[in-house]
């Protein structure tokens, strides 16, 4: 079974955590909310109170599959400035893993960290600019892969980005069979 960590700071964007942690789990997959304040619970930028499965200082990411990263603002910031989770997102790309990030965090932290130097990715509008400041080329999906890093645009495609990771961590007959369940096939016919 795959495994997922997903990193929640103050301030995360609501659905692009919680849409495709309830995809994922639907799937299959062990995912692991993790917070990175010295306590459990973490509010998002919309005032909703999330209980993380784990604190930081509490994990072990080696064996992760995909670490993911939910956008936001202040969230993003919050993530970037945490240096425990900086590590084990160098980590987990030095050692050609998965790293997933939405709206504002591939920018804010993905993008600093060199990560998407000389690659293809997406992220909110407006936040492009650090992409193109660190050596990535900005595409304007809804959803960008390029090899081991999965990007998208914001909340709007929370959706068609829990489903492209779901096919990468388990097979696309899996994710589309979830994404038919929840009639998200039937929303994109109309």
């Amino acid at each position: 079974m795959a495994k997922v960590y997903v990193f929640l700071a103050e301030g995360f964007e609501d659905v692009e955590a919680l849409i495709p942690i309830d995809v994922l789990r639907r799937g299959g997959v062990d995912v692991v909310t993790v917070s990175i304040s010295e306590f459990p619970l973490v509010t998002s930028a919309h005032g909703v109170n999330i209980e993380a499965d784990m604190i930081f200082e509490q994990g072990d990411f080696d064996d992760a599959d995909l670490l993911m990263l939910p956008g936001g603002m202040p969230g993003s910031t919050n993530l970037y400035a945490h240096a425990g989770l900086r590590k084990a997102l160098m980590a987990q790309f030095q050692a050609g893993k998965k790293i997933s990030a939405i709206c504002a965090a591939p920018g804010v932290v993905l993008a600093p960290l060199g990560i998407l130097k000389g690659k293809q990715a997406t992220c909110y509008p407006g936040f492009d600019q650090a992409l193109a400041e660190n050596g990535a080329s900005y595409t304007g999906d809804l959803v960008t892969v390029d090899g081991d890093i999965t990007t998208a645009e914001g909340p709007a495609a929370a959706f068609p980005y829990a489903y492209e990771l779901l096919s990468q961590l388990v097979d696309k007959q899996t994710s589309d069979q979830i994404a038919e369940g929840m009639r998200f096939k039937h929303l994109m016919q109309k």
